[in-house]
């Protein structure tokens, strides 16, 4: 009798496991879904070596809420319906990514906008850094230092990735159901949940981030 109570407990243990275990495998990444996957993103056009430009490693994956904007609309469109442990492996042309480069967005603008107290701020104005600047509207908006003068300091308003074809390699981590505190944040204007390394994704400032994914990252993010 003990036998069989034992064994019974027992059955209906693997049974409850292997419910959970078939609804994790079956749920498919669909609209207001959280989503962890890792990913290689290597740009360069057809007669390009390509480069690998950023990683979202198992230890720092890229986690977003599907469709909800977060991410740019072809990134998404590959992994609709995809599950856990399925890979991927697209590309996303510039027209659907970042646009193309525009020489008009490299500007000269004056020096002493970027002067504290009469002095240039040297830790945050130098070639190659991105500094948040603010529009007439009172936009913020990100750009990269391109030269410092005498008089003028040049900036380059382009995405990172402007005319950059994306090719993204990876795997689905995870699939699970957005809480309804997840989805409130996100309403409200949350930023990116989790890792979001190498992602381009609007962190709240109007400006992509200069990863995919946004805050971290310029992935499929926008």
């Amino acid at each position: 009798m003990e036998f069989r109570l034992l064994y019974a407990i027992f059955a209906s243990f693997l049974f409850r496991v292997s419910k959970t275990t078939k609804l994790l495998i079956d749920m498919s990444i669909q609209n207001n879904k959280m989503v962890s996957v890792t990913y290689d993103l290597y740009v360069g056009g057809e007669n390009e070596e390509p480069e690998l430009m950023e990683q979202a490693t198992t230890q720092n994956p890229l986690t977003f809420c599907f469709g909800i904007g977060m991410m740019l609309a072809e990134f998404e469109k590959n992994l609709h319906g995809l599950k856990v442990s399925d890979t991927f492996d697209f590309k996303i042309d510039s027209k659907d990514a970042y646009g193309e480069y525009e020489d008009e967005n490299v500007v000269d603008l004056p020096r002493h906008i970027f002067e504290v107290d009469g002095k240039l701020d040297e830790k945050m104005v130098f070639v190659g850094n991105v500094v948040p600047l603010m529009d007439t509207d009172g936009t913020r908006i990100n750009a990269q230092v391109v030269e410092v003068g005498d008089q003028t300091v040049t900036v380059d308003f382009n995405h990172p990735l402007a005319g950059e074809t994306l090719h993204f390699k990876g795997t689905v981590l995870e699939v699970r159901d957005a809480t309804e505190q997840e989805l409130a944040s996100f309403a409200g204007g949350g930023g990116c949940s989790g890792g979001c390394s190498g992602c381009g994704g609007d962190c709240g400032d109007g400006q992509e981030e200069t990863s995919s994914c946004g805050c971290g990252g310029d992935c499929g993010c926008k």
